[in-house]
């Protein structure tokens, strides 16, 4: 096991633009005869496109066949209405990515196809990182399930997962076949997938992603978030359970239990990742991080003129600190919401603007006061400094930062794209003091707040003994294999070993497991 400590004068007088935690993937599905499911399909993921905006996909099928159509690419840039004119059906199931394992390919884009040994078709979506990948590629590979020879294929965790259920499928049911493969994987995931005829929803025992069930007049729908119900007129009937398997089709809806349910739910979800109109496990998103606002002005006051958040994920925290403390709430920043994932790299001259490519101050709203600037992460710290530096040029008399999360210390293995250990600004500090101090003065505040972890925990009403904080704390719920295992591109190294006649599990570099000491 290796340690991994960071070099914060390195990172810090980089003015590399931040490596934000990527939400990964959204995941939607829907059963629903005489709808035009793939348009309720489409508009299901725009409200998941939050989740990810590498690659989006949707498949659909008739009863006679499932068709999939998937492209890198926004939502909005991949399908138009011809394309999805062209996709009939009853069922479908729609994915938008942020890749957690695999790189960004058309290849590993979702949802993943595959034939069974029948000639009938399997389509599956994934959200959520598996910590077993390794073993599981092995096993498909013994199988004759990949090809290590084969160029451009897919490698990532979601097609050896659709790559073993269809097999499985061979002398059985899709449903059967499920049931004896959810309990083998290990990791976080939240799955749906589908046949010629059903609509398929998984969630891992430990429900570290949400997934939830909704109800439509003529059909059903499952989401990776409640907005995204919202979004197409369905009502919210209830949280898939963790270690729950559902079947939808002309019969209603089956479920199954392949897993003894152990909640450990991401607590970043409430933080930073879900949307603020979602509700997970009964708790409405915003709510709780206007109480996280409430609960870090108590922890951490400051003498300030105005508060203003970063916005968007800023935006309740900021609020709730406001109501709280008693200092006027203000907007000080406005935001560009058309600047996002692009293909177009910017130049060297407009890369140096950094955040104001996002972000520009209200001059007339800052200058002369004492700011108060409530964000919901500091990650590598670098757009704080940038956005810091503007404040300062824009005449603000202090800046008084507060962070609505704890301190980002460890890696995330089960669905969040942090930046790399090594990059985290809080990793490797030896104390709290430590860790504020020396953050506070390499971002160039008068003064800097995280909440504690135990107020973070609370302000979600949810039992601490039920959420997974590992990125915060080091304390993993799922065990984690060994560093070799793991890693981005770890279904990449092992073909790559493996057509070349090496062994495909020996060392390399992709990850280091850092756990607490």
């Amino acid at each position: 096991m290796t340690e991994l400590s960071t070099n914060s004068k390195n990172l810090l007088d980089a003015d590399e633009p931040e490596n934000e935690p990527r939400e990964e993937c959204g995941v939607f599905g829907v059963w629903a005869p005489g709808e035009d499911v793939a348009k309720l399909t489409y508009y299901g993921l725009y409200a998941l496109q939050h989740r990810g905006q590498e690659a989006a996909g949707i498949a659909t099928a008739d009863g006679s066949q499932v068709l999939v159509f998937k492209d890198l690419g926004l939502v909005s840039q991949v399908f138009d209405e011809q394309t999805l004119g062209a996709m009939q059906g009853h069922v479908a199931i729609g994915h938008c990515r942020y890749s957690t394992t695999g790189s960004t390919t058309w290849e590993n884009s979702q949802p993943i196809f595959r034939t069974t040994a029948a000639g009938t078709g399997v389509a599956l979506g994934h959200n959520g990182n598996l910590v077993n990948t390794a073993d599981l590629a092995s096993k498909a590979r013994d199988l004759g399930l990949m090809d290590s020879r084969r160029a451009g294929g897919a490698t990532s965790d979601s097609d050896v997962v659709g790559a073993l259920l269809a097999h499985g499928a061979a002398d059985s049911t899709i449903e059967q076949a499920a049931m004896e493969l959810l309990p083998t994987l290990k990791g976080a995931f939240c799955l749906t997938f589908m046949d010629e005829h059903t609509l398929y929803a998984a969630r891992d025992p430990h429900g570290v992603r949400p997934l939830c069930l909704g109800r439509l007049d003529r059909g059903w729908v499952v989401a990776s978030e409640t907005a995204a119900l919202d979004i197409v007129g369905a009502s919210f009937v209830r949280d898939i359970e963790p270690g729950e398997l559902l079947a939808i089709d002309a019969d209603g809806v089956r479920s199954s239990r392949f897993a003894t349910p152990t909640p450990k739910g991401c607590v970043f979800e409430y933080v930073y990742l879900a949307r603020p109109d979602s509700v997970i496990n009964g708790r409405s998103v915003h709510t709780t991080r206007v109480e996280i606002g409430r609960r870090l002005a108590r922890e951490f006051p400051a003498d300030g003129d105005l508060v203003i958040p970063v916005p968007e994920s800023g935006t309740p925290a900021a609020v709730g600190y406001a109501q709280e403390s008693g200092i006027p709430y203000g907007q000080g920043l406005m935001k560009n919401a058309y600047v996002g994932r692009t293909f177009i790299q910017p130049s060297q001259t407009i890369r140096q603007l950094g955040i104001r490519l996002k972000l520009n101050p209200l001059k007339e709203v800052i200058k002369g006061k004492r700011l108060v600037v409530v964000d919901d992460s500091i990650v590598r710290g670098n757009t704080q400094r940038a956005l810091i530096r503007m404040l300062r040029e824009a005449g603000a008399a202090e800046v008084h930062v507060r962070i609505a999360s704890s301190p980002v210390r460890w890696p995330c293995f089960y669905g969040i794209d942090f930046a790399s250990p090594a990059e985290l600004i809080a990793n490797g500090m030896d104390s709290e003091e430590h860790l504020v101090d020396g953050v506070r003065h390499a971002i160039g505040a008068d003064s800097l707040g995280y909440i504690s972890t135990e107020e973070m925990i609370a302000a979600t009403e949810q039992p601490a003994e039920n959420l997974c904080a590992a990125c915060f704390t080091g304390e993993y719920p799922i065990e984690l294999p060994k560093e070799t295992s793991m890693g981005k591109a770890v279904l990449e190294t092992m073909l790559t070993k493996a057509a070349t006649g090496q062994n495909a599990l020996a060392d390399n570099d992709n990850v280091s497991v850092v756990r607490r000491p």
